[in-house]
């Protein structure tokens, strides 16, 4: 049975449509707005989505960052405190278990945030390679995650929290923040490509933060946002998601992710996976549609009659009002402004290869 966030019964009431996903009941829009409302509202405005489905674990101790860089394939040696970091875990064959971000909260304590449909698979990889002295504990029930994203979400954190409070980097988080009277982990980051903040609470204050950020965001034009929004607005600005554009079959590089892999760094899970398979020999493409239609995930792409690779994602992004997918393809087959074909329906259709990420601001 699928479980519910503590923000459920809020969701309800402002009309969310319920959907399963990643083991929880989650909106994938409300009523009095809609996919393309909530995304444009991002864009141009605000939006506040319930993200709390997301996993939390930590590791504390003496050897918490030789786990880590064993475990994951950045390099977190440099990485200070208050910063975050975006990685991937990989197995021993260099495919991607998931991609991950990594707090650092002190010299022996790290935060991860995983993807909740891998939570159980990650926790149970993780425990499996601990050595030394460290402690590991899988706090997912423990928070509360909401995610406020889009042009104003400084104006409105603003108003609810001290100024020497508010993370002012990208990727820059204060671990104890007091944001009007609830305390939370406050984050710079986001998954939808505008400037936004998630925060981090205890599940008793999730309600109270969720009203909070409403309410001080109504001057601002905020709205709830569902699933839906999330989806397309970190498609338009061209972020991957785990089980589309990375698999347990590719390797990070073969995906465009080498910002995320030192290989520099002393060993890691994968790493001599990575190397034996040598240059990659796939590469992860922008698409837009010149014909009219929609592309989804698994379209078979076409270069001068033969078939170079499949969507891996794909839909029409709001903002930009185009059809857009990514693709993973043979690589150095095309380029950008180079014309494709891709198979929708039984029906070739046009689209030209473009750059990632296709919204432009």
């Amino acid at each position: 049975m699928d479980l519910k966030t503590p923000l459920y019964d809020a969701h309800l009431e402002a009309g969310g449509k319920m959907v399963s996903f990643a083991g929880y009941t989650l909106p994938v829009q409300y009523k009095d707005s809609g996919v393309i409302k909530e995304h444009l509202a991002v864009r141009n405005q605000v939006g506040l989505f319930d993200v709390s489905h997301m996993g939390e674990v930590v590791y504390e101790g003496k050897d918490a960052l030789a786990n880590l860089q064993y475990l994951l394939t950045n390099d977190f040696s440099n990485l200070e405190i208050g910063r975050v970091r975006y990685t991937l875990m990989c197995n021993k064959n260099g495919g991607v278990i998931d991609d991950l971000l990594v707090y650092k909260c002190s010299d022996e304590k790290y935060l991860l945030v995983v993807n909740a449909a891998n939570r159980a698979k990650d926790v149970a990889w993780m425990k499996k390679h601990l050595f030394g002295e460290v402690e590991f504990s899988d706090q997912s029930d423990q928070f509360v995650q909401i995610a406020l994203q889009g042009a104003f979400a400084k104006e409105i954190i603003g108003k609810l929290t001290k100024e020497e409070e508010i993370p002012k980097k990208y990727y820059s988080f204060t671990e104890h923040a007091d944001v009007g009277g609830v305390t939370c982990l406050l984050s710079r980051t986001g998954y939808t490509g505008e400037f936004g903040y998630e925060l981090y609470c205890k599940p008793e204050d999730g309600l109270k933060l969720w009203n909070l950020l409403l309410e001080t965001g109504q001057a601002y034009g905020i709205i709830p946002c569902g699933l839906g929004a999330r989806d397309t607005l970190r498609l338009e600005a061209g972020m991957p998601l785990y089980g589309h554009e990375m698999t347990e079959e590719i390797t990070p590089l073969e995906t465009d992710l080498s910002f995320a892999v030192k290989m520099k760094k002393e060993d890691f899970i994968g790493k001599q996976a990575i190397l034996d398979k040598g240059e990659p020999k796939i590469t992860r493409i922008g698409l837009q549609l010149t014909d009219r239609g929609i592309v989804r995930e698994g379209a078979n792409v076409y270069f001068k009659g033969n078939k170079i690779g499949q969507t891996t994602s794909g839909t029409m992004c709001p903002f930009i009002n185009k059809a857009c997918a990514m693709a993973l393809v043979k690589k150095g087959i095309v380029e950008i402004g180079s014309s494709i074909e891709v198979e929708v329906r039984g029906k070739n259709l046009t689209a030209e290869v473009v750059a990632i990420p296709f919204v432009k601001k």
